[in-house]
């Protein structure tokens, strides 16, 4: 009942409004409270008057002194603050080896898309009972319903008609991770590579029914929708603004702008402020600028900290992907890495687990623990818990494109058979190869 949509109704999420603010640095501990309690309330008026008092106290509350992290959102802010550039990547790539590349890069996304989405929001104790129940832990391939007995269907509350991957009709459901990557190919045949923020906007209203965004981006589509122009999309009463939602986003950026890091950070930025700020603009970046320095470097390594080399030094997300290199370089197993993720960040509630950081963790991890083979990677994002779909979805996209469509198992590929289904206007039905073909059209394109 749209009554009871989420996302739509700000005063519903004041809590997290305050946890926002909190790790922004504002000095808003002594409105926790009042927040607890207005959260709790029933929607009514009184609920929607005390939400709006306490969200003006929240924004007029300073940034305390003694606050370490320097993390603007506008662009010029955001390359000021990047470390100096490591390194320099160059497209030498034949014709055949680009649609190779970009072919693994679709196949890898809708794979770690399709392993993730029927464990969307399982906690790890639950995921982790799960994959032991059906004798797969460590995960190593496709969760099918037929591996579930009815104790352990009972047991862990499973849909069995969710999408697994013996539950498809030979096509890739829809989803939201897949929906946003369509969605940037078509924004770009339309708009061009100079589009705007504010075009982002316009094709949201125009070809994304509202119902099919979440968080962060179903507050910014009802702020455009109220008139609203971007940035104040992304800071009007929206407490996801740092959440996973622009991470999802950023993949088509990587893929046109091959070895072009810089660019394809900046086309990444232009979609990530109409709906986020900080730390979320920062995932969407990282994302995109891996992705590119992916296609042309097969070294892992390299290519995150290239991603890292987009985004302010003195941020949040640097430092946690500093922690996780710190990890990977003290020979941490990939289970002990994923209890510091955990301790660091609580799956718990919404704000840590959909939060842009945590998920960003998990991405490089899977990556390094990866060692370039799309299953095993996939496959470590998923079973890691937090955001499985997300996560899976940009992995598979990153190690898809570094080794190629010929590197991927066909296991992967069968379940949906080169097909694609979407929430986009004209793409409700679209084959990985058209994908691949209008992909390669557009970076030919002036």
């Amino acid at each position: 009942m749209l009554e009871k949509q989420s996302w739509i109704h700000f005063e519903d999420d004041i809590l997290i409004e305050w946890q926002q603010a909190k790790d922004e640095g504002r000095q808003v501990d002594e409105l926790q409270e009042k927040s607890i309690e207005i959260s709790k309330l029933p929607r009514s008026d009184e609920k929607t008057a005390a939400a709006e008092n306490i969200w003006k106290l929240i924004e007029e509350t300073p940034v305390d002194e003694g606050y370490i992290y320097t993390e603007p959102s506008d662009l010029d802010g955001i390359r000021d603050e990047r470390p100096a550039r490591s390194y320099i990547f160059v497209n030498a790539l034949t014709d055949e080896q680009l649609a190779d590349k970009l072919t693994g890069a679709w196949l890898g996304r809708i794979s770690g898309c399709l392993l993730g989405k029927p464990v969307e929001g399982y906690r790890r104790e639950r995921l982790t009972n799960l994959l032991k129940g059906i004798g797969d832990y460590p995960l190593s391939c496709y969760i099918t319903k037929e591996k579930f007995t009815k104790e352990l269907i009972d047991e862990l509350n499973i849909n069995i008609g969710s999408c697994w991957a013996d539950n498809l009709n030979g096509i890739a459901p829809v989803d939201d991770d897949t929906n946003y990557t369509v969605f940037t190919l078509k924004l770009i045949e339309t708009f061009g590579k100079n589009f705007r923020p504010n075009d982002v906007l316009e094709a949201w209203l125009g070809w994304i029914p509202m119902l099919a965004t979440f968080t962060a981006e179903r507050a910014a589509y009802r702020n455009a929708a109220a008139g609203m122009l971007a940035p104040q999309t992304a800071t009007y009463k929206n407490p996801y603004r740092e959440w996973i939602g622009a991470q999802i986003r950023g993949d088509f950026f990587g893929y046109i702008n091959i070895a072009d890091t810089e660019k394809a950070a900046d086309m990444a930025w232009r979609d990530a402020s109409v709906s986020h700020v900080k730390n979320g603009i920062y995932g969407e970046m990282f994302i995109a600028a891996m992705i590119a320095a992916a296609a042309v470097c097969d070294d892992v390594l390299t290519v995150i900290e290239a991603g890292a080399d987009e985004i302010p030094q003195n941020s949040r997300l640097r430092r946690d992907i500093d922690l996780v290199l710190e990890w990977y370089g003290n020979s941490l197993s990939f289970d002990e890495m994923t209890n510091n993720i955990h301790n660091i960040y609580d799956e718990a509630q919404s704000h840590g687990w959909c939060h842009t950081n945590p998920n960003a963790m998990i991405v490089v991890a899977a990556l390094l623990w990866g060692n370039k083979d799309l299953g095993k990677s996939i496959c470590l994002a998923v079973q890691a818990a937090f955001d499985t779909d997300c996560n899976g979805a940009t992995v598979g996209s990153i190690i898809g494109i570094m080794t190629g469509a010929q590197n991927i198992p066909e296991e992967w590929t069968k379940p949906f058979n080169n097909r694609l289904a979407t929430s986009i206007a004209d793409f409700t039905e679209v084959t990985v190869s058209e994908l691949v073909e209008k992909t390669i059209k557009i970076i030919n394109s002036d």
